[in-house]
């Protein structure tokens, strides 16, 4: 009999996959070495972005573990203990927390094993009942913690100096055969902050018994592909390759825009009609409406662009200077983590994937887009060309006269040019253009393309220097042969506050080698 209540498979984007109704990749297979340190007895760390499967991951494998019955696994989140400080409300938190677990779990022998009363400490109480528990048991258990990192300060130390007491301690006493952490940062890279009024901890952590820390990383091309003919072979809807492409190059192979590019495309945009074929211009639409929409993953990405220290990391990949960001600091590691940013083998240090690299540009600029003249819009467009050198001699009045205040505005204030004038564009072409952003490491320039009906528009973004007019011709020129155009603008900003503007405004244009056209725009 047909279960009454069963809802066809669909591309999830809200919280853990779930066999049976979402369309998922085998998460154990992502993370395989998981597994096989859970088996041989280590304590271990597992970090990945914010919505890269993990949880999925996690759950996979307690049920294996269940299944299988050589070992009891238990599954427990310590989101609920996000901001909690007082190290007593934090550890009698995880107690209470290891029981709701316990209850949820399947094993019976579980919840018949939970010691009802533990009289200890708050620097004892976890590990006690953690001993308690496993010397109830007949098989072995194994824990995983998903949030970890939603613990902090002194709740946190304690926290892992009791299971690192159980874990030296375990060959005497019973304690969990395999512990892992799992959160969007790695456990042993935390500097823990004792008081506001005293240095970092000397060491990385107190859970240095960990044997390896695990990255989930982002789907491949393939498994892209793999994903969406789950969805082919149980609707019969068809991607076509260049779709899948294109899915993949907007997403970066991030699992939720991954998820998420789909659903926009089939249940959104068609409406749920089976029978057409996905293209590549709507992913593409796809893509521009997660863009604008900003759904709750990619509004909880841009909150952390507030933080000082993710703007510290932020603002210089924005202006073209990420080369000048140390990687190794503590500070680019919580940006990598977060998903953000990522270190590319030929770009350097750059925003995650085009869909962020898009939305963190347009949520720092967009008090800016909105507060510019309405006037602005379409002005410079006429449904077959954009006169791109109007637009840029308007552009310069307008930052000649409003440089000052506007740049003012700004906590990004090393980009803020390059933010204004991308506001600027974005306010005149209102919808009506695709603009294309990049952020060149070493090269002090921004790259952005604005296509519109058929035409690209390359533009290069510098900061003045020496080298800026020679460096930045020759850059524009390979960006005009990669955007198929014969004609670009090279912009260069003077923050130089000694130059006076009748010197900072100018233009220019010249011939390039290869016979395009240049046309030098000083602001």
């Amino acid at each position: 009999m047909s279960d009454p209540y069963a809802i066809p498979k669909h591309f999830n984007i809200a919280g853990p996959c779930v066999p049976g109704e979402h369309y998922m990749l085998d998460a154990v297979a992502r993370l395989p070495e998981a597994r096989e340190l859970a088996e041989k007895k280590h304590y271990f760390v597992i970090h990945a972005a914010r919505q890269s499967g993990k949880t999925t991951l996690l759950r996979a494998l307690t049920r294996e573990f269940h299944a299988e019955g050589k070992f009891y696994a238990l599954y427990c989140s310590l989101e609920a203990l996000q901001g909690v400080s007082d190290v007593a409300e934090g550890i009698n938190g995880i107690s209470a927390v290891l029981r709701l677990s316990v209850q949820r779990a399947k094993a019976s022998a579980l919840g018949a094993a939970w010691p009802e009363s533990v009289f200890a400490s708050a620097s004892t109480l976890v590990g006690e009942t953690l001993m308690r528990l496993c010397g109830g048991l007949d098989k072995p258990l194994i824990l995983f913690f998903d949030e970890a990192d939603c613990l902090s300060g002194q709740v946190l130390i304690s926290f892992l100096r009791q299971l690192r007491d159980g874990y030296v301690n375990r060959d005497e006493a019973p304690f969990p055969w395999s512990v892992s952490l799992i959160g969007m940062r790695d456990i042993r890279d935390f500097k823990v902050q004792l008081r506001p009024d005293r240095d970092t901890l000397g060491s990385a952590s107190p859970f240095n018994i960990v044997t390896e820390a695990l990255t989930l990383s982002n789907f491949t091309q393939e498994q892209t592909a793999a994903l969406y003919g789950q969805h082919t072979e149980a609707t019969g809807q068809p991607f076509e390759e260049r779709a899948v492409e294109r899915a993949f190059y907007w997403s970066g192979g991030q699992p939720w825009l991954v998820n998420a590019l789909a659903r926009q495309v089939v249940e959104k945009d068609l409406a749920g009609d089976r029978s057409v074929t996905v293209t590549v211009d709507l992913m593409d639409a796809a893509a521009e409406a997660l863009m604008l929409r900003r759904d709750t993953h990619i509004d909880s990405l841009l909150e952390r662009l507030k933080e000082p220290r993710v703007r510290k990391v932020m603002e210089p990949v924005l202006a073209g200077l990420g080369n000048e960001v140390p990687l190794l600091a503590d500070d680019t590691k919580f940006c990598l983590d977060l998903g953000l940013l990522k270190n590319d083998p030929q770009l350097g240090l750059c925003p995650s994937n085009p869909i962020y690299r898009d939305v963190i540009v347009r949520t720092l600029n967009y008090d800016t887009q909105y507060a510019l003249p309405h006037s602005l819009t379409h002005r410079w467009m006429d449904g077959k060309n954009i006169d791109m050198s109007a637009l840029l001699k308007e552009f310069q009045q307008f930052w000649r006269e409003n440089a000052a205040m506007w740049t003012e505005r700004y906590e990004y204030k090393e980009a803020a040019p390059h933010l204004i004038l991308q506001a600027f564009l974005q306010r005149v072409t209102n919808g009506g253009a695709q603009i294309i952003r990049e952020f060149a490491l070493g090269s002090r320039r921004v790259d952005v393309c604005v296509r519109y009906a058929g035409k690209a528009y390359p533009l290069e973004l510098k900061l003045a220097s020496s080298k800026a007019r020679k460096q930045g011709l020759e850059q524009l020129e390979i960006y005009m042969a990669a955007c198929g155009a014969s004609e670009g603008w090279l912009v260069i900003f003077d923050r130089d506050p000694s130059t006076g503007w009748d010197e900072k405004i100018s233009w220019s244009t010249e011939k390039l080698p290869g016979g395009g056209t240049a046309h030098i725009v000083g602001c």
